[in-house]
């Protein structure tokens, strides 16, 4: 744990922090500031950027008209992610930053919750990169800027809840959440380069379990709150079709095979904890079969995008569940 109030000018930070995070209204403001300016920098970056692609793609397409991407699409966006993330932000405060900050300080906790929390910040980064790039994409912009959009963008979203964590008395900067914040983008980024597609999806799956009633401080009072914060009913997913990688089978390229991870019975952060207080907790693994939303042919947009967004969950489906316990068939898990 550092504390930064040792530091140079350590006090008069500390009292500078102290005021800035005192009340939520004026935190709320302070990141309107901050992801403001990040827009704007964005916007401003935008155009340069993006002539040279588009003159390149002129060129290669023989002809004198120079393709421009839609600046006005490219600034709506902007200003709705922005209100999207504030309102996000805001909801987060409510739930989890109900003490008031403090000192910003580090935290190592890669050992709690059985890195279930570390699944959840590589699918959440995973699937910000996913839909921000799929959004840029109908604005005109070349393949290159909307990857790098995407990627960027499931890090730069949550990096900011990484930093409230770092004045917040309960948690701490975890260096661990942000490797699992760029490993999920990476892992979106990393398929397009690779494969020029998506071939392996992130999904996700919650059930609510009796556990949270034993700490619901902790665990969630409400149904919002223990769907947020129950590790216990969370199941983090690899979906992927065996067409994607043998282009000649006869394998429905819709129907996947999926493999998940969750845990049970872990009402503390720490294993002892949960422990002392009468329970074992322990991993699980999954095995099930699972649908890509997205190869389903149809005719219809509407349909085309609600299977896209839809495709960021796990379809219920029969699934083996491995663990200390043995090997056990679930005939319909979600």
């Amino acid at each position: 744990m550092a504390d930064i109030s040792n530091a140079p000018f350590g006090n008069e930070f500390k009292a500078l922090i102290k005021y800035f995070f005192e009340n939520l209204q004026f935190r709320v403001k302070v990141f309107k500031g901050l992801l403001l300016s990040c827009v704007l920098i964005c916007i401003h970056s935008i155009p340069a950027l993006a002539q040279t692609d588009s003159t390149q793609a002129a060129v290669l397409a023989d002809t004198t008209t120079e393709i421009r991407p839609n600046y006005k699409m490219l600034r709506g966006i902007f200003a709705a992610q922005s209100a999207l993330y504030l309102g996000t932000m805001y909801g987060l405060s409510k739930s989890w930053y109900k003490n008031r900050l403090t000192n910003f300080s580090f935290k190592d906790d890669t050992h709690e919750w059985l890195q279930m929390d570390k699944m959840g910040h590589v699918y959440t980064s995973y699937q910000i990169a996913r839909h921000t790039a799929a959004i840029y994409k109908k604005t005109g912009i070349s393949k290159r800027q909307m990857l790098v959009y995407g990627a960027i963008s499931g890090i730069i979203f949550q990096t900011p809840i990484e930093i409230l964590d770092g004045f917040s008395p309960d948690y701490g900067f975890s260096t661990g959440d942000m490797v699992a914040n760029i490993t999920g983008s990476v892992i979106y980024l990393g398929q397009i380069a690779l494969w020029d597609e998506v071939r392996i999806q992130p999904k996700f799956s919650f059930h609510y379990t009796s556990l949270s009633k034993v700490r619901p401080e902790l665990l969630g009072s409400t149904k919002y709150e223990r769907w947020l914060k129950d590790y216990n009913g969370q199941t983090y997913w690899f979906s992927g079709s065996p067409r994607s990688f043998f282009r000649n089978s006869n394998w429905p390229p819709w129907l996947c095979f999926s493999v998940g991870y969750g845990i049970q019975d872990m009402v503390s952060a720490e294993n002892e904890k949960s422990i002392e207080l009468g329970y074992r907790p322990y991993r699980q693994y999954y095995l099930s079969l699972d649908i890509d939303l997205t190869k389903i042919k149809t005719r219809s947009k509407f349909v085309r995008t609600l299977g896209f967004v839809a495709n960021s969950i796990k379809i219920p489906a029969p699934a083996l569940q491995i663990s200390r316990k043995g090997v056990d068939f679930k005939p319909f898990y979600f």
